[in-house]
């Protein structure tokens, strides 16, 4: 059992212990039971604290992309989104958490569920990126 108590870095934020071994997902293997390193969650979710919000998720339309209904997203509406990043859309007013498809020229929101259809963009229609989401927080219990 691993008993160090987070320490706070002097920039203010907290930082946590992180396990020299990574937890397998399948079989139980021994643990190690030393630190490796600490880090600071803020640190690695977040690159600009002025760009970054978060949002709560509304919908399962993402959950093949780990995203599930109650998480929290963090956002940074400083980074330009590319090809392949989840983002958070406005589309005819609407907002929206979907991968963002960028296909010669042509975008395309697409939904992490077979149960949703793609959002093409038609002629004329605006498509405004808020943000790429960088992480996702989830709580279990």
């Amino acid at each position: 059992m691993i008993s160090h108590p987070p320490s706070r870095p002097a920039a203010g934020g907290l930082l946590l212990p992180v396990a020299a071994a990574p937890v397998r997902a399948g079989f139980p293997s021994p643990a190690d039971d030393y630190l490796d390193d600490a880090i600071s969650l803020d640190g690695y979710l977040i690159s600009d604290p002025a760009a970054t919000f978060l949002v709560r998720v509304r919908g399962d339309s993402m959950r093949g992309a780990g995203i599930d209904e109650g998480d929290l997203l963090v956002v940074d509406k400083g980074l330009t989104a590319n090809h392949g990043d989840i983002v958070i859309a406005v589309v005819d007013g609407e907002f929206t958490v979907k991968r963002l498809h960028n296909l010669r020229g042509r975008c395309a929101l697409i939904a992490e569920n077979p149960a949703y259809p793609p959002i093409r963009l038609a002629d004329g229609q605006e498509l405004e990126v808020w943000g790429v989401v960088r992480g996702c927080v989830k709580r279990f219990r």
